[in-house]
């Protein structure tokens, strides 16, 4: 686990920059092919943010939902829930994480409006699954950044199981380990490997500053009103 002194440093030195500055970052770096999680990973709606990892797995439930009733279905979701597909994770968080969820690709909702608010509220800065997301209205509508790789509407009793968390997890065909770099916008999300963080921001902040001088000059040629994205 990293320090709350590294943590913060790496918070600091990417702090601004846009995926196409840290991908920029990681190619001057040489690692050309690695790092930007799968196309198909998509915003909810566009966004932008950015973290520390905090990786979490779910597995596919392989067992036979038993025949119940729906009284009966009612009590077994709770035990489901508690034994089957807790989330011990969720109150371990602290500001800054970014969540990271491989739930074996399944597109069912392990995360919705209620769970994902409980974990912004303990200071995710983002989520990002190569499952599916439910209750998005509600998620776009309290602004949590989520990235995905599909919409459901299925809860997830007799489809996923908690298997682990704050271990190696792979994500959109990146493998991500708790403490990487998590940057994500409108063009997706980059992940960056803890040990060359600083070196990958270092040139990322370079492509960003010069990006910012040359649009500016633009802008003003053409007599654009100056936003933030230049100055």
């Amino acid at each position: 686990m990293l320090t709350k002194e590294r943590k913060k440093e790496l918070l600091e030195v990417f702090e601004g920059l846009r995926v196409a500055d840290v991908r920029d970052g990681m190619d001057w770096n040489g690692m050309h092919h690695y790092g930007s999680l799968d196309n198909g990973i998509r915003p909810l709606f566009r966004t932008r943010a950015f973290g520390i990892a905090k990786t979490l797995r779910y597995l596919p439930y392989q067992e036979t939902v038993p025949a119940m009733t729906p009284d009966e279905y009612t009590e077994w979701v709770g035990m489901y829930y508690e034994k089957i597909c807790p989330y011990p994770w969720i109150d371990m968080i602290e500001p800054g994480d970014f969540i990271v969820i491989d739930q074996s690709g399944l597109s069912a909702g392990l995360m919705g409006s209620n769970n994902s608010l409980h974990a912004f509220s303990n200071g995710a800065r983002g989520l990002v699954t190569n499952g599916g997301v439910r209750d998005t209205d509600e998620i776009i509508l309290e602004q949590i950044p989520f990235w995905s790789r599909s919409i459901a509407q299925t809860m997830v009793q007799g489809r996923l199981k908690f298997d682990a968390h704050d271990i190696p997890v792979s994500v959109g065909g990146v493998l991500v380990h708790p403490g990487d770099v998590v940057v994500a916008d409108g063009d997706g999300v980059i992940v960056v490997p803890e040990k060359m963080a600083l070196d990958v921001a270092k040139y990322a902040r370079r492509e960003l500053t010069a990006d910012k001088g040359q649009r500016k000059k633009l802008y003003e040629k053409i007599g654009m009103i100056l936003d933030e994205t230049v100055i």
